[in-house]
């Protein structure tokens, strides 16, 4: 017989309800299995997806009961903000008034009675409110990016220096004048590097000295980072070097009065400052560098080899000042100022410790970012740790994602280009999933076990709980902050996990409290004993990171799809924000785009790839890439091999001959008519003679390769060559900043000027001609508007693709 599932009547509930008027008998509320077998598959679905839907609706409606839909504020905010910074024009001002009057009247218009629509139009209020705030930061810093390279006489004051141990140092400079030449768009402030001084200067030096200067890079390839971008929001608008050391201008008189906070906040950088050489004179090399970076931030002095060693094995986060570094000094403060004052019961009893302990704990942070250098790391922890600490003044709890929601909310209504940086994105991943995860493990089942519970026992079950919960820490931030690594920095780290288990503990019990302790008792030189406590702490975590690092866990991944780092950041909100099943939606969400991303086929790499200046090209290959430098510039080319996941690097073969004409003499002069034949006779050799898919170079004068499909690519460092490259070759390349962009033999040319305003270019043979990528379609945006910046008539002219693209084929 087929069992049936029906309502059951307790006889003591259900007595007398059958006499009753109107009562129906209960009825069956399940199918059997065998019926349900039997229906037919068209009524089946319609009836699995309406019941699917009540029950969304149903956990969507507890969603909005607790609240979970205001923790999308910043999503959208944070949304309109990207969406303005990423579009290729700037939107009008009244457009964007627009865009906020209409769904804020729907707003009120809907009021309470129509929640849904209320809280859609809600959304498109909070995504216009974020464009306005991008647009008015944009406004707000209005930062003079030079757009060329330069050498000049540079006056300026020194605002911020730091060392980077190998006896340069790195000076931010308010700049006051220039001089031969005098800059007609001269940069506010820019950073610059000294090499050769005998003492540093001071904050607030004026110093005087020739100087090559440099607009910050562009993207190293399309769709890479813009560091133009954010020179332009953190107000540099150029990078370079002096030539010998500048001179300090002592007969400079003042250079107008400066306001209080100017005041303050050079006052700080000089408190930061000498912080950080008092540690460093007491704990040299590495580890005075490491410690010094835990406290202000200046990370330069740390070696290339231990910061390596520390980002391969997954620890880089603990040289920045970030929500670890808040949270155990706010932490430590706190337990250690609660614990002193529960050692005078009077007071105890009388005063709320507690609350006052969490008063001292925020003073504590609050001095630690003040000498933090302001990052937006060190920002988004100092933000997050005092909502959690005023959340105690008002017996709120501290960790909730409401207070994670609400840090997001100020930092980006204070600096929404954050949004798009690598800081903001991989610290709220991380913090969101921490938070979330905590709280799913506060609301599980515990089952009591009696055996645990006795006195022997508790040192192991602390001591395995401590360890629990940085692996779980570990895990989760790692998982969570993959995906940001992947697109930030086209890398994975495998070994993260055991490297972080084995340093915690140092960091937790011995280098963050003797750290607080040594900053403590500095201002009354007590503080080096317990420097060297740190030190030790430093040292081991630098050979854990080392050791880790030499088992290659370093996993290059390359370039993300676009599409497919939008729709996983979208399921991973969706994770971490909603409490109900509902989330498991962001779990499909992750899994199924993760799927679709490893059946897609792997978009074609291209052929070829330019740098922004044209001083560096390579050619792709299926393992390596093959440039025209023998030691190529790390900064551009590292990015490329990441970017493109290859590690391997072919060097040019560099022939014998000088260059013409010799070096010394006038680079302008122009061939004759013998040496054009002799050159270009050099050329075709090099080419036909040499290996396919290696360049053959004359030092400063040539590069040439044969490509596997015959085409023929040269670079010339001189333009004197101009003519000889585009009769012996199919591609020319050049960083001299010609005034046409055609061959006459119909050879394609890309110069400086034409790479200036296109920037980073990706070159791909097809059947159909060349396709060139350009990392800069428009030139719209305050960020890029200097590449389209002419001296001579002191006015920005517009280009774009199509100066490549004419004289392409």
């Amino acid at each position: 017989m087929e069992e049936l599932t029906t309502v059951e009547l307790r006889p003591e509930a259900g007595a007398g309800l059958a006499d009753s008027p109107g009562f129906a008998a209960p009825a069956v509320v399940k199918r059997s299995a065998r019926t349900q077998s039997a229906m037919p598959l068209r009524h089946r679905l319609p009836a699995a997806a309406s019941q699917s839907l009540r029950a969304g609706i149903r956990m969507l409606g507890e969603e909005a009961d607790h609240g979970r839909l205001l923790l999308f504020s910043p999503v959208f905010l944070g949304a309109g903000a990207a969406f303005w910074f990423l579009a290729p024009w700037d939107f009008p001002l009244v457009a964007s008034l627009l865009c906020l009057a209409m769904p804020a009247v729907v707003v009120l218009v809907a009021g309470p009675s129509r929640p849904v629509l209320q809280a859609s139009f809600l959304a498109l209020a909070l995504f216009a409110c974020g464009m306005l705030s991008a647009q008015f930061e944009s406004w707000r810093a209005s930062t003079v990016i030079l757009d060329s390279s330069v050498t000049t006489t540079v006056t300026g004051r020194v605002e911020r220096r730091e060392g980077d141990g190998r006896g340069r140092w790195r000076y931010i400079l308010a700049v006051t004048g220039t001089e031969a030449p005098e800059l007609k768009r001269r940069p506010g402030r820019i950073t610059a590097i000294v090499r050769g001084a005998d003492t540093p200067f001071e904050i607030g030096d004026i110093i005087t000295g020739r100087v090559r200067l440099t607009p910050p890079a562009g993207p190293a390839l399309p769709e890479l980072n813009d560091f133009s971008f954010s020179a332009y929001f953190d107000g540099i608008g150029a990078n370079g070097f002096f030539y010998g050391a500048p001179e300090r201008d002592l007969g400079a008189g003042p250079q107008g009065a400066m306001s209080t906070s100017e005041a303050m906040l050079e006052w700080l950088y000089r408190l930061r400052s000498g912080i950080g050489d008092r540690i460093r004179s007491i704990l040299p090399g590495d580890t005075g560098a490491f410690a010094a970076a835990l406290v202000t931030d200046e990370r330069r002095a740390i070696s290339n080899a231990t910061t390596e060693a520390l980002r391969q094995s997954g620890l880089a986060h603990i040289v920045a000042i970030s929500g670890l570094n808040m949270a155990l000094s706010a932490g430590i403060f706190f337990v250690g100022f609660r614990m002193l004052l529960s050692l005078f019961p009077g007071a105890a009893q009388a005063y709320p410790t507690k609350k006052i302990a969490a008063a001292g704990a925020l003073i504590a942070v609050t001095a630690y970012y003040l000498i933090s250098g302001f990052g937006v790391s060190a920002e988004r922890a100092f933000i997050m740790m005092a909502i959690m600490l005023i959340a105690v003044f008002f017996d709120r709890p501290s960790i909730s994602l409401r207070n994670v929601v609400l840090s997001a909310l100020v930092i980006i209504a204070i600096s929404p280009s954050e949004v798009l940086g690598p800081s903001f994105q991989m610290s709220f991943a991380a913090t969101l999933a921490l938070v979330s995860g905590y709280q799913l493990w506060k609301e599980r089942r515990i089952r009591e076990n009696a055996l645990l519970r006795l006195p022997v026992f508790r040192p192991l079950v602390a001591v395995a709980g401590f360890f629990g919960g940085v692996f779980l820490t570990s895990l989760i931030g790692g998982f969570s902050t993959a995906l940001f690594s992947i697109e930030h920095f086209h890398r994975l780290t495998a070994y993260g996990l055991p490297a972080n288990l084995a340093t915690m503990p140092i960091i937790s019990f011995i280098v963050m409290p003797a750290g607080l302790l040594a900053m403590l008792l500095m201002p009354f030189g007590l503080d080096a004993p317990l420097w060297k406590v740190v030190g030790f702490g430093l040292d081991l975590v630098i050979a854990v990171a080392k050791t880790v690092s030499g088992w290659g866990g370093d996993i290059g991944v390359g370039r993300l799809p676009a599409w497919y780092f939008a729709i996983a950041v979208a399921g991973f909100l969706l994770l971490t924000l909603l409490r109900t099943r509902l989330r498991h939606a962001g779990s499909a969400i992750l899994a199924v785009s993760t799927f679709i991303l490893l059946i897609l086929p792997v978009s074609r790499p291209p052929d070829l790839v330019i740098s922004e200046d044209g001083g560096l090209v390579a050619l792709v290959e299926t393992a390596a890439m093959a440039s025209n430098r023998e030691n190529p510039p790390d900064f551009i080319f590292d990015q490329w091999q990441r970017a493109l996941v290859l590690p391997m690097h072919h060097p040019p073969k560099m022939l014998g001959g000088p260059a013409i004409p010799p070096e010394g003499e006038d680079r302008r002069v122009r061939l004759s008519r013998e040496q054009q034949n002799e050159a270009r006779t050099a050329m075709r050799g090099a080419a036909a003679g040499g290996e396919t898919n290696r360049f053959s170079c004359v030092k400063k004068a040539w590069c040439i390769s044969r490509l596997g499909n015959g085409r023929v690519v040269s670079i010339i460092d001189n333009a004197a060559y101009l003519g000889p490259a585009c009769d012996a070759a199919d591609i020319v390349v050049t960083p001299v900043r010609l005034r046409f962009n055609s061959c006459r033999s119909g050879a394609t040319l890309f110069t400086g000027e034409t790479l200036r305003k296109t920037g980073s270019l990706e070159l791909r043979f097809a059947d159909t001609g060349l396709e060139v990528a350009t990392a800069f379609e428009t030139l719209s945006r305050p960020w890029m508007r200097q590449r389209a910046y002419d001296w001579r008539s002191n006015s920005f002219t517009e280009s774009g693709l199509s100066s490549v693209s004419d004289s392409g084929e």
